[in-house]
């Protein structure tokens, strides 16, 4: 399907053409409400942990849907948990989160 007529009701106005779509609209509602989230969280995991209530794996999980649905490759689930790993265990030996919540993250991957 092309977009090929814009109208807009207040003003009467209409536009022909043809029009481009954003490739965000490829996303599903609950995909766009997680990108919403990831962006106003500025990317960064544990926010969006806490904004949508679900864990560090889910997060990612549903990252890595949306990337796959803009039609990119996600990262293989190995690489992608070695690098949760190491995000953990950097978060902890900077001190932004205590022991007991590296190691629960780590029980969860």
């Amino acid at each position: 399907m092309r977009v090929v007529r814009l109208h807009c009701h207040s003003c009467g106005t209409s536009l022909e053409g043809n029009f481009q779509l954003g490739q965000y609209l490829k996303l599903n509602p609950e995909q766009m409400h997680f990108v919403d989230v990831f962006l106003k969280c500025r990317g960064k995991i544990k926010d969006v942990e806490e904004e949508l209530g679900i864990s560090y794996p889910t997060v990612v999980a549903r990252l890595n849907e949306v990337i796959t649905a803009l039609g990119y490759e996600a990262r293989p689930v190995e690489e992608e948990a070695r690098e949760m790993r190491k995000q953990i265990l950097d978060e902890l030996s900077e001190g932004r989160i205590s022991a007991s919540e590296a190691a629960r993250r780590l029980r969860e991957l």
